[in-house]
């Protein structure tokens, strides 16, 4: 299990991380995280943000503190623009923008929530189209304006239509569309490199992505 470097050069490495590989260790997993794969490769690595153990697709990684803080600051200012492809379950709107703020369940030691947040509550918003639908699910481009923990899972849960194969969102759901884990990858990232210049960085869509794809369209 190994990610595909798509871009690197003295201020930053951005990889393609493949599903089911954690970003930091977590005791759990007897096989490397993302952060140590990059050490043993490059050597000390600053990671600026994280995506899910099972979700696919791009992720920024600084190679010194300076290029670090530079994206860091980029992401508290919500300035980085990120696109996910994601399958959901039934048929969601052409449009929408999911407004509503996110907390914890269980007393704060749960899972997130938009319906009955507990807590503290964070401001998220959320923007999709959907691409196509069929054979129960849709197919769906989400903009994330916001960076909250599982924001994309919990703002499509709230509103009825979670992800495929969520084990966290979506327990009492059947697998759809042949997917085995979370029906969601980190398609392009925008952003600013630390030497000034705007970039757009893509990651290609999985096999399973691309097959499912397909099952929409036949």
């Amino acid at each position: 299990m190994e990610p595909t470097i798509l871009f690197e050069d003295a201020d930053l490495i951005i990889v393609d991380k493949p599903a089911g590989m954690i970003v930091h260790p977590d005791g759990k997993h007897d096989y490397p995280a993302l952060d140590a794969w990059l050490t043993a490769k490059y050597g000390p690595v600053f990671l600026v943000h994280r995506i899910d153990r099972e979700t696919s697709g791009v992720l920024l990684v600084a190679r010194n503190e300076k290029a670090q803080e530079f994206l860091k600051q980029q992401f508290k200012n919500r300035e980085v623009r990120k696109v996910y492809r994601a399958f959901a379950y039934g048929t969601l709107p052409e449009r929408g923008t999911i407004d509503k703020p996110i907390g914890s369940t269980r007393g704060g030691l749960g899972p997130r929530s938009a319906k009955a947040p507990y807590g503290q509550l964070r401001d998220a918003v959320t923007l999709y189209r959907r691409i196509s639908s069929g054979n129960g699910a849709s197919y769906v481009e989400v903009f994330p304006k916001t960076g909250r923990t599982h924001q994309i899972r919990v703002h499509l849960a709230s509103i009825g239509h979670p992800l495929i194969a969520d084990r966290l969102y979506a327990t009492k759901r059947p697998p759809l569309l042949g997917f085995d884990r979370l029906a969601l990858h980190a398609l392009s990232v925008v952003f600013v490199h630390p030497s000034g210049k705007e970039m757009t960085i893509a990651a290609p869509l999985p096999p399973d992505f691309v097959a499912a794809e397909k099952s929409l369209t036949l």
